[in-house]
């Protein structure tokens, strides 16, 4: 399926999803999933626990590697720092692009990274944040170019695959104001903006976000190598800030619970066969979180 076909195909299932009486009767069986899982959700420490909470108020938690303590995390910064410098340039024809990612091929020959989203800590964590099974969507590397283009993921916008769609944001290097720092406004915040500009999805420039926002509450996240971000970007305005010192790189690993607002907008990093080759080894848990639309 081309481009445009998709494009035009997810627009009509997403004006159809918003219709009053498929919206609550989803919402209906949501919350049915939601009070039946409840007492299904894996144990987490008190420290985890305050973590999601601050989450579910701000939207966003700021931490590090080291504090979540993962036990395959030098395994995974190794690759990605080995990975750094095999990321290329963009094509100096291609003006109105702004990022690169690892290639589906590097990402298979360095798994680590992809492996290191499925961890049961992490698992844990965003299933008691979703308060539902979790679905993997993967790991992506991104070399964010410091030029001027300001489009897509640069503006203001929600990701529309879901309202608790969680982003796992990992700077690889230091990130300053000027180095491509993730922002947001605060949840509540958010979502009086969004009802100042009726907004439903798409992208909005500094200039209209503005006039429902002043820039003094827009939150940024500078850190240094290491620092860990984790995101509801289904439910907070968004944005990657433009790098102008140098580029960004940064890992992200994405996740929804197995019942998405949208699942035709949910795509994998990888396609099937690459994960079905990845996911020979794994434990149950962590394939149903990978082939959760099987």
């Amino acid at each position: 399926m081309n481009t445009l076909p998709r494009k035009v195909i997810n627009r009509v299932l997403r004006s159809v999803s918003d219709m009053p009486y498929i919206y609550n009767t989803s919402q209906l069986g949501y919350q049915t999933a939601l009070d039946k899982h409840k007492y299904h959700l894996p144990a987490v420490s008190k420290s985890e626990l305050n973590l999601i909470e601050k989450i579910k108020n701000e939207g966003v938690v700021v931490t590090t590697l080291e504090a979540l303590s993962i036990p395959s995390t030098q395994e995974m910064l190794r690759t990605a720092r080995y990975l750094i410098p095999k990321i290329p340039k963009l094509d100096t024809k291609k003006k109105n692009e702004y990022v690169v990612h690892a290639s589906p091929q590097q990402l298979m020959k360095h798994s680590a990274i992809f492996f290191w989203g499925l961890q049961e800590r992490l698992l844990n964590i965003v299933e008691n944040y979703l308060g539902l099974p979790v679905a993997y969507h993967g790991s992506y590397f991104r070399r964010d170019i410091a030029n001027q283009v300001q489009r897509k993921t640069r503006l203001w916008h929600k990701d529309v695959e879901d309202p608790n769609f969680l982003k796992i944001i990992i700077y690889l290097h230091d990130v300053d104001e000027n180095g491509g720092a993730f922002q947001y406004i605060p949840r509540e915040l958010s979502v009086d903006a969004c009802r100042t500009l009726k907004y439903k999805y798409g992208h909005i420039s500094d200039n209209v976000m503005h006039n429902a926002a002043d820039s003094s509450i827009w939150k940024t996240c500078t850190g240094s190598a290491g620092t860990v971000i984790i995101a509801n970007t289904g439910d907070i305005l968004h944005r990657g800030k433009i790098p102008t010192t140098s580029d960004r790189y940064t890992i992200f690993f994405d996740y929804t619970s197995r019942q998405p607002k949208l699942p035709f907008y949910c795509q994998s990093c990888l396609p099937k066969e690459n994960l079905l080759t990845l996911a020979k080894n794994l434990p149950e848990r962590q394939r149903k979180c990978v082939f959760w639309q099987d």
